[in-house]
This record gives C-alpha cells, sequence and structure tokens, in this order.
C-alpha cells in the first residue's frame, strides 16, 4: 500500500488545481500564493536531500528552464543528449527564497540568464509557479487579452497583495524568459552547475545567520566556499551580499578581504577579491534590486532594521611563478 501524500502537500496541490480551472474559465493569470508554499526556514544543508545533479556543468540541461533561449539547431547538444542553449547562464541567487531578486533582475538583464539555488521543495515549487503566471501574463499583454496596467495607477486604498509585489500588469524586457529556479545543494554542488569562470555575478541575500559558534560550519561564507565562488565567476565579476544582522556581515569581510596585520597564505581565496565601494556601489542597479526587491528586505523595512551590504569583484588569477 502506497504512502499517503502530508496534508499540506494536499491541500498544495487541490489549490493548483482549483487555481488553473479559474485561470482556464476567466482567462485571467493569477499570481501563486505563498500560504500555500509554507515552509519551514531552515534546511540541514549537511544531510541527504535525495537531490539530482549534473555530472558535468557539459551535463546539465537548462532547455526546460529557458524554452526561449534554445538553440534552434537540434544537433548542438549537450553530454546529457538534451538540447544545448544560446547562451550560458551567468548569474546565480543563492537560496533565491520566493523569487523577489529573479523578478527584480529580469527586466533590469534582459538578456542575461538568471537562476535562483533553493533547496526547499516548497518554496521552488512556488518560485517556479509565480515565473511560469508571470510568463503567462505577458503573452496575453502582448497578445491584448488583457490591458497593460502599471502598477502605479493602483489605487492608494487597494495595495497590491503580498504575492502581487514587485510585478507589474506591464510589458517588461525579456517577459521574464531570462529567469528560473533550481534545487540544488550551493555547498555540495556548486561546481556541477557552473564551469570555471562562467558566471558574471553571484548573489547571496540575507543568508542563514547560524548564530551558534557550532553551526558556524552551516555558513554559506566561507574560506572553503568562497574559493569555489572564485572558481566559478570570471574575473572582473561581482559578488553581492546582503544581511540584516551585523556580525555575520564582518563575517563576510574577514572572509573576502585581507585584514590588516593578518597573516595569510599566498593560496588563500581572499587574494582573488577586491571589495567595491563608494560611487561604483552607490550606482550599481542591482544593489538597489537587492536592497529593496526581496522578501526579506522588505520585511527588514517593515520592522525598520538595518541593512548591511557589501559587494566584491573578482580580480585576475595570479600569474604562475
Amino acid at each position: 500500500m502506497s504512502t499517503p501524500q502530508p496534508v499540506k502537500r494536499q491541500k498544495r496541490e487541490e489549490y493548483r488545481r482549483k487555481l488553473q480551472d479559474q485561470q482556464a474559465a476567466d482567462g485571467e493569470v493569477k499570481m501563486p500564493q505563498k500560504k500555500f508554499f509554507r515552509q519551514r526556514a531552515h534546511a540541514n544543508v549537511f544531510s541527504d536531500h535525495h537531490l539530482e545533479y549534473p555530472i558535468s556543468p557539459a551535463h546539465m540541461d537548462w532547455s526546460s528552464h529557458y524554452p526561449a533561449f534554445v538553440d534552434p539547431d537540434p544537433t548542438h547538444q549537450t553530454l546529457s543528449g538534451t538540447r544545448r542553449l544560446l547562451k550560458d547562464v551567468e548569474v546565480v541567487d543563492i537560496g533565491c527564497g520566493f523569487g523577489g531578486l529573479l523578478v527584480g533582475l529580469a527586466p533590469l538583464l534582459p538578456e542575461t540568464l538568471i537562476v535562483g539555488l533553493e533547496i526547499r521543495t516548497s518554496v521552488l515549487d512556488y518560485v517556479r509557479s509565480r515565473i511560469h503566471a508571470l510568463r503567462l501574463r505577458q503573452q496575453q499583454l502582448k497578445q491584448g487579452i488583457v490591458a497593460p496596467i502599471e502598477e502605479t495607477e493602483r489605487p492608494a486604498e487597494a495595495p497590491a497583495p503580498e504575492d502581487e509585489v514587485g510585478t507589474t500588469n506591464a510589458l517588461v524586457p525579456g517577459n521574464y524568459e531570462n529567469i528560473s529556479g533550481i534545487r540544488a545543494n550551493t555547498m555540495k554542488f556548486l561546481p556541477n552547475f557552473f564551469a570555471r569562470h562562467q558566471l558574471s555575478k553571484i548573489f547571496i541575500c540575507f543568508p542563514d545567520p547560524h548564530f551558534k559558534v557550532r553551526k558556524h560550519k552551516a555558513r554559506i561564507v566561507s574560506e572553503s566556499l568562497n574559493a569555489e565562488y572564485a572558481y566559478a565567476v570570471r574575473p572582473g565579476g561581482k559578488l553581492y551580499s546582503i544581511t540584516d544582522v551585523e556580525e555575520y556581515h564582518h563575517w563576510i569581510l574577514r572572509h573576502f578581504t585581507v585584514q590588516v596585520g593578518e597573516d595569510v597564505s599566498m593560496g588563500s581565496s581572499k587574494f582573488l577579491w577586491e571589495r567595491v565601494e563608494g560611487e561604483e556601489l552607490e550606482n550599481d542597479p542591482c544593489v538597489k534590486v537587492m536592497s529593496s526587491e526581496t522578501e526579506e528586505s522588505k520585511k527588514v523595512t517593515r520592522n525598520n532594521g538595518n541593512k548591511y551590504v557589501a559587494v566584491f569583484r573578482r580580480k585576475e588569477d595570479p600569474e604562475w611563478v
């Protein structure tokens, strides 16, 4: 006898069916609601989650994630036999949560493929449902089925629902075809998805602080992981970080920059990063999106909390002696 699905999953499937039936009946594309996709905020990154991952980046099948960018030549295939894309994925949001950053970056970088990595299944289901709804809405706007209405035209007394924030009933560059989400454990399998110097940007937004010292090994910023980020990011590329925990902000600074008087071996990944500051940081549009469009950033703003931003540029590889 098969094991019945958990009640929460049954409710989520029932909600999806009702949403699809409603959309089929009235033709209106509705955004998914977070309340049907809630999941505990913490996941043990060291446990076995039965994850699927490619043998190498050359084996990764991206065609189902970015159908608008599939190479029209069917003979151009990956090592796993699937269709190749016209371009590589360049931007990664580690721990993408409910996808606020992905949606915010999509029109800003319309010709750049962006992917969110998330280990929680329910949260990733929401992200995929959200992107699917956004793409359908863009199709309806193009066909004239839905009249374009800018978000600024919404009456002040009728604020947008939480799930609608960050989206508009207007055509956006790229039509959200350039974003997607995959289930992955970054701490274990990042090099399986991305080749050397493939990425131009990595975002780490409001990571789990893991306050207890014995939990620090689970932090997404560490000496070993920073070396993997340096491997995947091309020279000139950037790593963006934001947190509302000041101690974690200083932890990030210590792990990406050489401190005054610190004795560090030349093999340290710290020598591969330099901090971006001043006018360049202030004028970076990605920083503005990261600081305002993610769900966590909105929560911090509502609670009048502080946001600590740090951006690092990947330096050129040192020459072999």
